[in-house]
């Protein structure tokens, strides 16, 4: 048995030669092959006591062992088992079935994978976990506005800083360590349709998400191949226009159907709201933002429609 892929079950040994040893593993048609010297392979022994079971899936309980020309046969009460009759699909990959089986590590090896875990919580504890790596000079501000956004449970903010500060980089930031953390999985970015590339490579070149732009000819492909799928269930990140939603209603429900983790508006200022007039991209994102656990809208002119529009947005 490989103790570095013990899922693969029992293995057989097809070939020995030239310093390397060939297995095969009939329960999953994999084959293996190894430097003799450094194989992570253990021999499946049971002792007296233990259960057993053979191809046909048949289990017994050993009464006793017994070997000759180094191959162990296992015995009970009118039936004998050699070893290469045993299930392929024995397997001890829990630490019960491990420890059942006597298939213990060594000591280096043991305390190389406590130093790994200790490693992993520790980078998984880290406050900038998720706001390092990706392709871009930060500056300070943009940093602080993302931590803070994060510490919130379900964030819903309005990120307003000045044209050129970064706000696309902000809510990238966001968006990445966020995702990286486990906070959210699916998110949906609502941009007007001349920023659609803009929005995908940026994403992509400086935070590696791979953004999926949404129109009328990708969902009617989604469709096309199953009727009864939601087009937005297909993918988790998803890139669509404004327009794209507001001259296909049935496509903005389907979309609010789906569910989101995060819903992310930029140049959001165009959402117009007074008491005698809605825009129908407000009414669109007020609807998925209530379906929403976590909303950011990006506007470097939160005021441009006059401060009725703007603390409309707010309530959002």
């Amino acid at each position: 048995m490989s103790s570095s892929e013990p899922e693969l079950g029992l293995g057989t040994v097809v070939q020995v030669a030239d310093g390397r040893v060939n297995l095969l593993y009939p329960a999953t048609g994999e084959v293996r092959m190894y430097a003799i010297e450094s194989a992570p392979l253990q021999r499946v022994q049971f002792e007296a006591g233990e259960e057993v079971e053979n191809h046909e899936g048949k289990r017994r309980i050993i009464e006793s062992v017994c070997e000759e020309d180094g191959v162990l046969t296992y015995c009970g009460n009118g039936w004998e088992l050699p070893e290469a009759h045993l299930s392929d699909r024995i397997s001890f990959h829990g630490p019960e079935e491990r420890l059942r089986g006597r298939h213990f590590d060594d000591a280096d090896v043991f305390a190389l994978r406590r130093r790994a875990l200790e490693m992993t919580h520790r980078s998984r504890q880290s406050p900038t976990r998720g706001f390092i790596g990706g392709r871009i000079d930060l500056i300070p501000h943009q940093l602080y506005v993302a931590h803070e956004v994060c510490t919130r449970l379900a964030p819903r903010v309005l990120l307003s800083d000045e044209l050129g500060l970064g706000k696309t980089i902000e809510a990238g930031l966001v968006i990445h360590r966020q995702l990286v953390t486990g906070c959210v999985s699916r998110v949906l970015i609502l941009v007007p349709e001349t920023l659609l590339h803009q929005w995908l490579v940026e994403m992509l070149r400086k935070f590696n998400l791979w953004m999926n732009i949404f129109d009328e000819e990708r969902c009617a492909a989604i469709e096309a191949s199953d009727p009864e799928l939601n087009p937005f269930l297909d993918d988790q990140l998803i890139l669509c226009s404004l327009d794209f939603f507001a001259a296909h209603p049935e496509r903005a429900e389907q979309a609010r159907k789906a569910g989101w983790d995060l819903l992310v508006v930029d140049e959001a200022h165009h959402l117009e709201w007074s008491e005698d007039h809605v825009s129908r991209e407000y009414e669109l994102v007020e609807t998925l933002g209530q379906e929403a656990e976590g909303l950011l809208l990006l506007t470097a002119t939160p005021e441009q429609l006059g401060p009725e529009s703007h603390f409309a947005r707010l309530r959002l």
